[in-house]
């Protein structure tokens, strides 16, 4: 069974930075995607940025240029460096897997940035 785990969530001023950070755990195909995701209350999660298993990224328009998103497949670990983070940042941080088909979410981790 795989399980994912954040952590480094908390709570920052508008221009500071958070690493969170997500550990697999599990039968984990070599192949597979990871993703970072967040759900601000009364919206629709939403995807913030991936990266696949040879280290193509994607993120949102929303984060480009303030969020970095990093794997280390041997850990089975994923982190998302987030800096310049804005009062809209604030959110529940998701960690997603995606592997032979089959979708994994961790239990999410809360980002809340003050102005």
């Amino acid at each position: 069974q795989v399980q994912l785990v954040e952590s480094g969530g908390g709570l920052v001023q508008a221009g500071g930075s958070l690493r969170l950070s997500c550990a697999a755990s599990g039968s984990i195909f070599s192949i597979n995607t990871m993703g970072w995701y967040r759900q601000a209350p009364g919206k629709q999660r939403e995807l913030v940025a991936s990266i696949g298993t040879g280290g193509s990224t994607n993120y949102a328009d929303s984060v480009k240029g303030r969020f970095t998103i990093s794997r280390d497949g041997a850990k089975k670990t994923m982190d998302l460096q987030m800096n310049s983070l804005k009062p809209e940042d604030t959110a529940v941080y998701y960690c997603k897997l995606i592997t032979l088909g089959r979708v994994y979410w961790g239990q999410g981790t809360q980002v809340t940035v003050s102005p």
